[in-house]
């Protein structure tokens, strides 16, 4: 068995017994994948308390946990967890059975190809990016209730993906002929996103990255989140925020 859903933010809470019970019957080669914002790894500079137990909560679960990075992770220390090799692709391995799906990897799952590829801008900095040493600054902005983040404490540059990243994925998609059964990521291509936000999103070069690759490549089904909302956009494109979705 193989269940989609969307950003986390540190809260797991919909993995409870209670609201999926389904996973009485799954086992640690059943999966849940999350479509970014996974948020489990946050805290500025280690694991603390909260984090280790949810981590390890996840890690204690009947199914194995799996995750493309949104644009609300701490990439710094994200990118520091050791790189394994899974199920024919590449994995940060967070726990036993709790794995980022690193980006532009393809991986075989129950004889499936999934592409994945994590990564969205952030749309909460319309007020801008601090840096940790303008305390007075943040005080203020934090005390007129200003939309903003601070950099690689609360927002980082990495959630915007690299060249190599990128580059790695269609080298990785021209390996199997830009065909393959699933794709995952956090943000949509450009077309789609305009579709279900109008303008209330801007498009960006992950966004139109993600455009050619929907025009090039063959797949039955994109899960995607982000956009808080869960909604069938159309016969291929699924965007999911809470719920929780069995692969189809």
């Amino acid at each position: 068995m193989i269940y989609i859903t969307g950003d986390c933010h540190s809260d797991f809470t919909r993995f409870s017994t209670k609201k999926f019970p389904i996973q009485k019957d799954m086992t640690k080669d059943d999966y849940v994948i999350i479509c970014g914002d996974f948020g489990g790894v946050w805290n500025y500079m280690y694991e603390n308390t909260s984090e280790k137990y949810w981590l390890d909560w996840l890690n204690d679960k009947n199914f194995t946990t799996l995750f493309v990075d949104g644009n609300h992770e701490n990439f710094t220390r994200l990118y520091e967890y050791p790189i394994k090799q899974w199920c024919g692709g590449k994995v940060h391995k967070i726990r036993d059975s709790v794995f980022h799906l690193m980006r532009g990897e393809i991986y075989n799952i129950d004889g499936k190809k999934f592409f994945t590829f994590g990564g969205a801008s952030s749309h909460d900095i319309r007020d801008g990016i601090l840096n940790l040493d303008e305390q007075e600054k943040i005080y203020k902005y934090r005390k007129r209730g200003a939309y903003f983040r601070i950099r690689d404490f609360s927002w980082w540059d990495l959630e915007l993906p690299t060249k190599e990243e990128m580059q790695n994925g269609i080298d990785n998609l021209k390996k199997v002929g830009y065909d393959v059964d699933y794709v995952i990521t956090h943000c949509a291509p450009t077309s789609i996103q305009t579709l279900i936000s109008g303008e209330s999103y801007r498009k960006d070069y992950l966004t139109d990255y993600f455009q050619k690759i929907y025009e090039k490549t063959k797949f039955k089904k994109w899960y995607f989140g982000h956009y808080h909302d869960n909604r069938q956009v159309n016969e291929q494109f699924i965007l999911l925020y809470e719920d929780i979705v069995e692969l189809k």
